[in-house]
């Protein structure tokens, strides 16, 4: 008996509801048989989602009334299954997935691939064909260098998410396999800001212009070697492609490598560093008080995001060879910075500047690390510094499955209420 072949699907995310509608009905009018699936979070605070799904004449909207009211129970309850209902109806030839606009892609494909419905994911009944990001070329640079909040702009995806603005915009085109810009900028400078942005946070992500493409030619402009929804290891490159290393419009960036740990107490102070006149932060700490355990940093705006991402290969108890990623495999034998004593611990941020210097961040996050005094101390002193990296966000929903290493890495709070 031959399987019936995958159903192929698009997920579209943006800030903008307008554009954002825009391109799925270009998209559900390419051809015949393609479903347009959309939630609506606005009233998720109180336990309720409005969901609408479009395929050929028929334009259903539903009320749902969830448990929980979290983007993660959305997915599990009734996104999920709703994909697989979908995917096995023989007039559904493709499924657009237009998410909210507080939703970013990520956490979605994550889903896709590891929460079982049923017996099985998802991924199984669907192909991930394409990851579309819509720009608003006229909010999208002030969103992303600002420091708003979701629930300032009345768009949380739940009543706890503290996430910026400019958080969720990163992640949205820092995931895609295509960046479709709408409308235009407010000016010439803003215009060429805004590009030179987007050339340091996603350097090897292609730009069209939505006027320009209609359903077909949107997809067909998404390069082959797109990653298609593929979640990456906390311990991945940090950028993919060649980012421009000279500053443009203001617009500057700084990779910061160490091969010596942060004092905790330091560091904590030094992260304000990267939350005024820095666009984006995201990488990997070694902290001393931590040694064992590799912490994930993400800001952007106002919100600080950290984490855990997992032991470090050296650490005791620490991943086998066998069992990490190739990619993680390669990456840290092609750097040669295994060191004798401390293996593959090491500082690894990429930081991208608008108001700050690349010199002044680098200057701040210098000096959080270790002096030469409390290298020589060794482990067992920094084990006493005082470690306000210790306590942990934990998810609302105690019975979710979504990945919780992938979910603390993307805890978002405001730098001052973490003080």
């Amino acid at each position: 008996m031959t399987e019936n072949p995958r159903v192929p699907l698009v997920l579209i995310s943006g800030l903008a509801p307008g554009p954002n509608t825009d391109l799925a009905e270009r998209l559900r009018l390419a051809g015949p048989g393609t479903a347009v699936v959309h939630h609506d979070l606005r009233r998720i605070h109180s336990g309720v989602v409005q969901r609408r799904i479009q395929l050929g004449d028929h334009d259903q909207l539903t009320v749902l009334e969830l448990a929980h009211g979290c983007v993660s129970c959305t997915l599990r309850e009734d996104l999920l299954p709703l994909l697989r209902k979908l995917s096995q109806m023989p007039r559904v030839r493709r499924i657009v997935v237009r998410l909210d606009e507080a939703m970013e892609p990520e956490p979605v494909s994550w889903a896709l691939h590891h929460v079982l419905v049923g017996d099985r994911p998802v991924i199984e009944d669907v192909d991930l064909e394409a990851v579309l990001a819509v720009v608003e070329c006229a909010e999208w640079l002030a969103d992303t260098t600002g420091d708003d909040t979701l629930a300032e702009r009345n768009l949380r995806a739940s009543p706890e998410d503290e996430r910026t603005v400019a958080q969720v915009a990163l992640a949205q085109v820092e995931f895609a396999d295509l960046v479709v810009l709408a409308g235009a900028a407010t000016d010439a400078w803003s215009a060429a800001k805004a590009s030179a942005v987007l050339d340091r946070v996603a350097p090897s992500i292609p730009r069209v212009e939505l006027s320009a493409v209609d359903g077909k030619t949107v997809l067909d402009a998404v390069p082959a070697g797109a990653r298609r929804g593929e979640v990456t290891d906390l311990h991945g490159p940090l950028l993919r492609g060649e980012p421009p290393l000279h500053t443009d419009c203001g617009i500057g960036l700084l990779t910061f490598t160490s091969q010596r740990p942060f004092h905790p107490e330091r560091l904590h102070d030094a992260i304000d560093v990267l939350l005024d006149g820095v666009v984006r932060s995201r990488g990997r700490l070694w902290v001393a008080s931590q040694p064992d355990m590799a912490l994930w940093i993400e800001s952007a705006g106002g919100g600080l995001g950290i984490g855990h991402a997992g032991p470090w290969l050296a650490a005791p108890g620490g991943p086998d060879w066998a069992d990490v990623s190739p990619e993680r495999r390669s990456r840290t034998l092609a750097s040669l910075r295994w060191d004798p004593r401390y293996g593959d611990r090491a500082q690894e941020l990429v930081v991208v500047t608008d108001q700050a210097t690349p010199d002044e961040v680098e200057a701040a996050l210098n000096g959080a690390l270790l002096t030469d005094e409390e290298l020589a101390a060794g482990e067992r002193e920094w084990l006493r510094y005082p470690d306000p990296f210790g306590e942990w966000h934990e998810e609302p929903c105690e019975d979710t499955e979504i990945d919780p290493e992938k979910h603390d890495a993307n805890v978002s709070n405001r730098k001052d209420e973490t003080q």
